[in-house]
């Protein structure tokens, strides 16, 4: 969905998945430093929001979602992962419980996807699904922020900010409000600093969590039974992910950003050396320079420096090999 803010002063639309949304207003570095220093807000309208309300919606999101919910206290903030049965992950929910339902956010496009699923699975269980993208918006604070937020607005609180379920008629009078705009571009560089994985940029068709990291924030490993579970188990067990999240310094000096899926490989093997992964995401951060998410092969060394495409590459562990 569109959104109106496209409309605001200097916006100009993101691309890919975002595009429905301001990329930047025109200062990608001043929307940065503001969002760090706890001002301004993000216009996240485009992404998908699910709602599941009755009484056993908690219990019956326990038997389908890799985190532990049955038990989810009202305002307490959690994400979860659906895999699917070899254990890739399908979709990623951002959660939050009001007391009476269940809200999510999810990435631009895959509601639908996930609607069906959870749909499927609904048997004798007294819950209620329903897609709320076309009159809820979400609206992401960052953290520190003295915005205020609306009576009756749903908040999901986080470390990074707060995510607020703003109806959609009332985002326009909302930003006219709360500080300055910052673009998602902003906000996705602060996310790969903070080494976070997205779904569909850090994730393709053979994604398990471990990964990602996605053990611990995302994933549970002393719940029940969960469609994937196998999967995790054992690779929790063995310690042998295929691939691993590493954070990558770049060369400063090169103009060009390394797009997501340009190859990695090994510094000093030559354009025709072995490929050991892949850019994720790429971002010009206002105080690291251009860095970078990526997956490469388990293997290898967490000390070896790498190349994307002629610019070099720096490793930070994210996930240990």
């Amino acid at each position: 969905m569109k959104s109106p803010l496209l409309s605001l002063p200097g916006a100009v639309p993101a691309e890919g998945v975002d595009e429905d949304v301001a990329g930047h207003y025109g200062d990608l570095f001043r929307e940065q430093r503001a969002l760090a220093d706890g001002a301004g807000f993000v216009d996240l309208s485009h992404r998908g929001v699910v709602t599941v309300s009755g009484e056993d919606r908690l219990s019956w999101l326990h038997l389908l979602l890799t985190q532990h919910v049955c038990d989810l206290a009202p305002g307490q903030a959690t994400e979860a992962l659906i895999l699917s049965a070899h254990g890739h992950i399908e979709h990623a929910l951002y959660l939050v419980d009001d007391g009476a339902t269940v809200w999510a956010h999810v990435e631009p496009g895959t509601q639908d996807a996930l609607l069906a699923y959870l749909e499927s699975m609904k048997f004798f269980y007294r819950v209620e699904v329903a897609d709320r993208t076309a009159d809820t918006a979400v609206v992401h604070l960052p953290a520190g922020s003295i915005t205020p937020v609306p009576a009756g607005v749903v908040v999901r609180e986080t470390p990074y900010g707060r995510d607020l379920f703003l109806p959609r008629a009332d985002l326009e009078s909302f930003a006219g409000q709360a500080g300055p705009p910052a673009g998602i571009l902003a906000l996705e560089a602060l996310r790969v600093e903070h080494h976070r994985p997205r779904l569909g940029f850090e994730t393709d068709h053979r994604t398990i969590p471990h990964e990602l990291g996605w053990i611990g924030t995302a994933v549970h490993l002393q719940k029940g039974c969960y469609r994937g579970q196998e999967t995790v188990a054992r690779v929790q067990n063995l310690g042998k992910p295929p691939r691993r999240l590493v954070f990558l310094h770049l060369d400063g000096s090169e103009v060009h950003l390394p797009p997501a899926g340009t190859e990695l490989r090994v510094a000093g093997e030559g354009p025709d050396g072995r490929k050991v992964g892949f850019i994720t995401t790429s971002a010009r951060h206002h105080e690291l320079g251009p860095v970078a998410l990526a997956l490469v092969k388990r293997n290898v060394p967490v000390d070896a420096p790498l190349v994307a495409d002629t610019t070099a590459a720096a490793q930070e562990v994210v996930v240990e090999p």
